[in-house]
């Protein structure tokens, strides 16, 4: 996918033009997951933050243990539908293979703003009735709860399973009340919060500033936050046990084991009342 060659039919109107100018968040993802997916810019922003975090590989995938984890704990709560906000592209063991491990009918949405998901995501799902893929903005959650896809899919009167992996450290601290108030109080009760955010608690000052310096060149900022900030981003819900905690101490499944634990993410799920 090197020199900018266009994935997908970029003469529909419907599907945003790729930006290979700049490093995607999305297409980074895919590169930290070994996909094949993103360009070189992808790559050697990749490369830039593995200089200051050497296990960020690792760390990727202890957040997709995580992510697996809690889809199979909301689903046994008797959660049918999903959410996943800031998916990436659906790839092996992603939301729908594992709800619908417990749950057959369960019914997901995949949203992201990359057209590269949108193009491969259309793909990938084309067959299964009850998943879709929306092009949204989280920044924007009007744009995600009304999507004529999650209106389709997701029925909000029921509880919905919202999953926000890796994202909310993209969310400034202005943009937190608005965005996961409105993303709450859309949601019925008993619907469920999983999410996970970067942090610099125990860790390098100057490293977790050179990997913000990387995320600055895209057009999605990260921010590291500490315990106490992550927590407010579940202001609303009641935490299930044992709250907000590095991610390999939220619910171990030795049946599903994870890598070893790296401490650079906070992970939680919350249950609103």
């Amino acid at each position: 996918m090197d020199g900018g060659i266009p994935i997908g039919q970029q003469s529909d109107p419907a599907i945003p033009q790729i930006d290979v100018s700049r490093p995607s968040v999305a297409r980074m993802y895919d590169y930290y997951l070994g996909g094949k997916d993103n360009y070189r810019v992808d790559r050697e922003a990749v490369d830039r933050v593995a200089e200051a975090m050497p296990n960020v590989r690792q760390l990727v995938q202890e957040n997709r243990a995580f992510l697996r984890r809690t889809v199979r704990y909301m689903a046994r709560q008797g959660i049918r539908q999903f959410i996943d906000i800031g998916s990436g592209l659906p790839t092996v063991g992603n939301t729908h293979e594992i709800a619908q491990e417990i749950n057959p009918d369960a019914r997901v949405v995949y949203v992201d703003n990359d057209p590269v998901v949108l193009n491969h995501g259309r793909a990938l799902l084309a067959a299964d009735d009850n998943t879709a893929v929306a092009t949204a903005d989280m920044h924007r959650p009007e744009e995600v709860l009304e999507h004529p896809q999650t209106r389709k899919l997701i029925d909000f009167s029921e509880p919905v399973g919202v999953l926000m992996i890796a994202m909310i450290h993209f969310l400034t601290t202005e943009e937190r009340p608005a965005v996961m108030g409105r993303l709450r109080d859309a949601l019925a009760p008993g619907s469920h919060l999983s999410a996970t955010h970067g942090t610099a608690d125990g860790k390098s000052a100057e490293a977790a500033a050179d990997i913000e310096a990387v995320y600055a060149t895209t057009p999605t900022p990260v921010s590291f936050r500490s315990h106490e900030e992550v927590s407010r981003f579940f202001d609303g819900f009641d935490l299930v046990d044992p709250g907000v905690v590095t991610l390999d101490r939220w619910r171990p499944d030795p049946q599903d084991p994870a890598p070893e634990a790296t401490g650079w993410m906070y992970g939680g799920v919350g249950r609103k009342s």
